[in-house]
């Protein structure tokens, strides 16, 4: 039986305890979690949990105008959401069992972002010109930019207003740039930590300075830092779609978990 809720609380009340028992595979879950307890705005949001035989085994939420987001799961659960919700369900984010579920369910999708789960195993730091330093406000408008250009690259927007996103993320510390001949050259974001695991992204370096190894560079700093100060466990997701990137990462010790997928029924609401 799937259960909903508008009130944040009273949804972690309840999940918190079934997503930390696998804080990678929930990482989305639960890091959204601890952005809207650190006051992030989550307008319209709503929150949901399954249970069976009496015991929370599944989660979702959404907070507009991100996808439909969804924990690690049992198959069966998609059925009973998918009815709960009465079928909108516009885009959803999840572990490509339960996305493959959902399409059949909802029928055929209009676009289908793979991605794949990596986490750090051995951290690698490459010989790369240059080096790392936590942004801070006198980068507010590049990182703005790139937030931007990311956003426009990847195809799938970033939700919230980009200014704020960055102004955000700043006062959290959770922007890193690689600097090279004096001039920041790529940037990586980590998001705070929640259940000891932290997780990279986006990590986004200019056309003109790619190909150097800048973007394995600032991935590699924001891991270090991760694990020296912050999380005991750091994740990534990739496109995989993407084989330079998943390369380039997989260099610098992560390594894959699991699938995931982000599907578009139709125009998000």
């Amino acid at each position: 039986m799937w259960t909903f809720t508008t009130d944040v609380e009273e949804y972690a009340a309840v999940v918190e305890a079934f997503l930390l028992a696998d804080p990678v595979g929930n990482t989305v879950p639960l890091t959204v979690l601890a952005n809207i307890r650190a006051g992030m705005p989550a307008d319209d949001a709503y929150f949901g949990w399954w249970t069976s035989d009496g015991e929370v085994r599944g989660a979702a939420f959404r907070t507009p105008p991100h996808p439909v987001g969804l924990a690690r799961m049992p198959v069966e659960s998609i059925a009973p959401l998918v009815s709960a919700l009465k079928g909108e369900i516009p885009e959803v984010m999840g572990p490509l069992e339960l996305t493959e579920a959902l399409a059949k369910a909802l029928g055929e999708p209009g676009s289908v972002l793979s991605e794949r789960l990596y986490r750090l195993g051995t951290l690698t730091i490459p010989d790369t010109a240059g080096h790392g330093r936590l942004a801070d406000v006198a980068d507010f408008p590049l990182l703005v930019a790139w937030f931007l250009a990311f956003g426009d690259e990847v195809g799938l927007g970033i939700g919230r207003d980009p200014a704020q996103q960055v102004q955000h993320r700043l006062a959290g510390r959770q922007l890193f740039l690689w600097e090279a001949d004096g001039a920041p050259v790529s940037l990586a974001a980590l998001s705070p930590a929640a259940g000891g695991v932290c997780r990279i992204g986006p990590v986004y370096t200019p056309p003109t300075r790619r190909r150097r190894g800048y973007g394995a560079a600032v991935t590699a700093f924001a891991s270090q830092v991760a694990l020296e100060t912050r999380c005991e466990q750091v994740v990534l997701f990739t496109d995989l779609a993407n084989p330079t990137s998943n390369a380039v990462y997989r260099s610098i010790g992560y390594e894959p978990v699991s699938d995931y997928a982000q599907v578009s029924f139709g125009a998000l609401a």
